[in-house]
């Protein structure tokens, strides 16, 4: 499945160079263009391989290219201003070689969670291809305004976008990392899924073709009814034996050996650690892929671990295939999409609204300290405390 990526803010622009680094090393190609987009001069200089003529920086007359300081508010007021901007960038895009947009963007900082519904809107508006989202959940240690910004973010972004693929910082946060060296293995996971999901279907020239391939109709039917989306994955090593003197071809693999490792590796991928913490049962739509050596990826073991999906969320829409790749792993990937029960956006609104009750208290106590008065609450006074006003 050919994407054009579109990073928005700084986390934008990490994740979506992490999908690039994994797309060269795989040597697949499903990475057609790339886009980064921020109102952090900075930022953009230290992104290391989208070219130059693919960076834009908005809101410089008014931001002087030195952020937005967290206020996703001014991310999306700067970029409805400088929109034109960033669609001249991607009209240079080669759209007619691609098949969906990917926007990504981290949902508790301020010019990603601002910005990145105002380009997925606009993206939707003037072109054809789905235009899917990407967003980064913060993790708890970020603070309140984060998680105001996040949940704010996630109402309208998954509105603007045909489909809200989430990442949970907090579920894959480990102790003692450093936040550099955290943020970096965490782009490395989801770029490895969001990498074997979409080079399914990718076929180059002398690679073996799988028996039911998954290509991008697949993956659009998955993600087509919108909502939210989850990712797992897991992975097991294959002892391949080497070929026997003279012989063109190496040993068959035990044919219930491979059997039994697909389903092995598919219940671990959706029953592990997901890029969104979810409940299988209740989610609407499904698709599996069985990516590894093409001897050790048995049909068998991809249509038994189908049904095994179906069994566990109710779905009667669950698609599978294999991606056949030279790799000494059986890898699967669960796409679940259509979720019904998010526990942690619900902790996020939560939290979004007893944030947004204190900063009107603060307001209004005329002995609270000027700093905190000036934290003001920009949305209707008279909005129901248990709702969530969108950013546009």
């Amino acid at each position: 499945m050919n994407l054009a990526l579109v990073g928005v803010g700084q986390a934008g622009g990490k994740v979506m160079e992490a999908i690039m680094a994994y797309d060269r090393r795989a040597e697949v190609g499903f990475v057609e263009d790339a886009v980064a987009v921020n109102t952090a001069r900075a930022d953009l200089l230290g992104l290391e391989t989208t070219p130059l003529d693919r960076r834009v920086l908005i809101g410089g007359a008014r931001l002087k290219g030195h952020g937005t300081g967290a206020d996703n508010e001014l991310g999306a007021d700067v970029a409805s201003d400088d929109l034109g901007e960033v669609m001249r960038v991607v009209e240079d895009v080669a759209t007619h070689e691609i098949d969906a947009f990917l926007v990504i963007a981290g949902l508790g900082g301020g010019t990603g969670s601002g910005g990145a519904p105002v380009v997925a809107r606009e993206l939707r508006r003037r072109y054809a291809e789905p235009v899917y989202g990407l967003g980064i959940l913060p993790s708890r240690t970020e603070g309140n305004i984060y998680a105001l910004n996040a949940a704010r973010s996630f109402v309208t972004f998954v509105d603007q976008v045909d489909n809200l693929l989430l990442f949970d910082n907090d579920a894959w946060r480990e102790g003692g990392e450093s936040l550099r060296t955290g943020s970096d293995r965490l782009n490395e996971e989801l770029a490895r899924r969001l990498g074997v999901l979409f080079s399914a279907g990718e076929v180059k020239d002398g690679q073996a073709v799988g028996e039911s391939v998954v290509d991008a109709s697949e993956i659009i039917n998955t993600l087509g009814s919108g909502g939210v989306s989850s990712l797992g994955y897991a992975a097991t090593a294959v002892d391949r034996p080497k070929p026997r003197l003279f012989a063109r071809k190496r040993p068959a693999p035990d044919v219930g050996d491979s059997t039994n490792r697909i389903l092995s590796a598919v219940r671990r991928a959706a029953l592990g650690r997901l890029t969104l913490p979810c409940e299988l049962a209740g989610v609407e739509r499904a698709l599996l892929v069985a990516a590894g050596p093409p001897e050790y990826l048995d049909r068998r073991g991809i249509e038994r671990s189908r049904r095994w999906i179906e069994e566990q969320t109710g779905s009667m829409e669950v698609r599978g295939g294999d991606y056949p790749i030279e790799s000494d792993y059986v890898a699967a990937v669960v796409l679940l999409s259509g979720l019904a029960d998010l526990p942690r956006i619900e902790e996020l609104k939560g939290i979004a609204v007893e944030t947004r009750q204190r900063m009107r208290e603060l307001e209004a106590d005329a002995d609270a300290p000027e700093e905190l008065r000036d934290l003001t609450w920009s949305g209707d006074a008279d909005t129901d405390d248990e709702t969530l006003e969108p950013l546009l």
